[in-house]
């Protein structure tokens, strides 16, 4: 019998194994503590009761590390206001308190969850950081947009330089004892940017962290953030660099099987939408085993984990998400 670490690592080499994993995961911190834990030292030992509470209530076949609390470095966006301001960016280097923050977060989960347990560390895309830099939400997005159509390279350049105080933040995270590789949130919300737009000045700052990711770990996760039915060109994602891809399967219209095949037969992440209003959180136990089997009759059982387009609601009854595991156990 496979251990939880080996079972997930041969799921995500596409090997035969004795249960589909499955993998779920919600925020610990309400949305306006997510990058206030420098502010609020107390929000440190808040999200790991979380995940602590989540290990006895669930047990996951394998854990992505909920940095809430610490979702971006903390650039100073304030004096942006221009695309030629961007050239004032600064990095975050390892001597920043974020660091050392984000290291006792990684220690604190290890600790909880043992050795035994794939963990992945979370991180959000430079062109994330800087999206949210720019305003609350998706309301920087104008003007991420109007900065590309005015001088394209000053924000790849600013993209790279936040792609540089990552790969540092990665490499404190990522290694023997903490984390086991990192989970990419990357996305083009609305496909508001144009796929060559996208490729040629955004997606070199993502190819940058995950080929320093590969250096560090032998397996790491790109997820393609369609939360709240947001869409993205998912031709320029198609050939990153990585062992597993979660996408939204319901946003995007692209089913398990075709997407497995779509991202050159690498292991896959989802399954289920992850809305209030979707199955997962809504639809009776009958309902959700009956689309469990669906999923594994059209995808197959190897190289796939059962889990969601994106995090799911925080409420959730952890008893459906035992339902889905139990049934694809079946």
């Amino acid at each position: 019998m496979s251990t939880r670490r080996e079972l997930v690592l041969k799921a995500f080499h596409n090997e035969k194994t004795e249960r589909v994993p499955v993998g779920f995961w919600f925020h610990f911190l309400e949305g306006d503590e997510f990058n206030v834990g420098l502010k609020n030292p107390e929000l440190l030992q808040k999200n790991l009761a979380g995940h602590k509470k989540f290990a006895e209530d669930f047990d996951p076949d394998f854990v992505k590390i909920m940095t809430d609390g610490f979702f971006f470095l903390p650039f100073d966006f304030s004096a942006i206001n221009t695309v030629e301001d961007l050239k004032n960016l600064k990095p975050i280097t390892g001597d920043h308190p974020f660091f050392a923050k984000n290291v006792e977060l990684v220690q604190g989960v290890r600790k909880i969850f043992g050795d035994d347990r794939l963990l992945f560390f979370n991180v959000f895309s430079p062109f994330n950081h800087l999206l949210f830099g720019l305003g609350n939400g998706f309301t920087g997005l104008p003007k991420l947009v109007s900065f590309l159509e005015q001088d394209a390279s000053a924000v790849a350049a600013a993209l790279n330089t936040i792609a540089e105080s990552i790969t540092e933040l990665i490499g404190e995270v990522v290694k023997p004892g903490l984390a086991d590789g990192i989970y990419l949130s990357v996305n083009n919300p609305n496909r508001k940017i144009p796929a060559q737009i996208y490729s040629t000045y955004i997606a070199p700052s993502e190819r940058k962290i995950l080929e320093a990711a590969n250096k560090l770990a032998q397996d790491n996760i790109l997820h393609i953030c369609g939360y709240a039915g947001n869409k993205n060109i998912l031709s320029v994602y198609r050939d990153y660099p990585v062992s597993v891809v979660n996408w939204a399967v319901h946003a995007e219209d692209l089913g398990f099987k075709d997407g497995k095949e779509y991202f050159g037969g690498k292991a896959v992440i989802g399954g289920f939408d992850n809305v209030k209003e979707g199955l997962l959180y809504s639809g009776t136990k009958e309902e959700i085993e009956k689309y469990v089997e669906e999923l594994l009759a059209d995808a197959g059982k190897e190289g796939v984990i059962i889990g969601a387009d994106c995090t799911v609601p925080s409420d959730i009854a952890i008893e459906r998400l035992k339902w889905v595991r139990d049934k694809a156990a079946k």
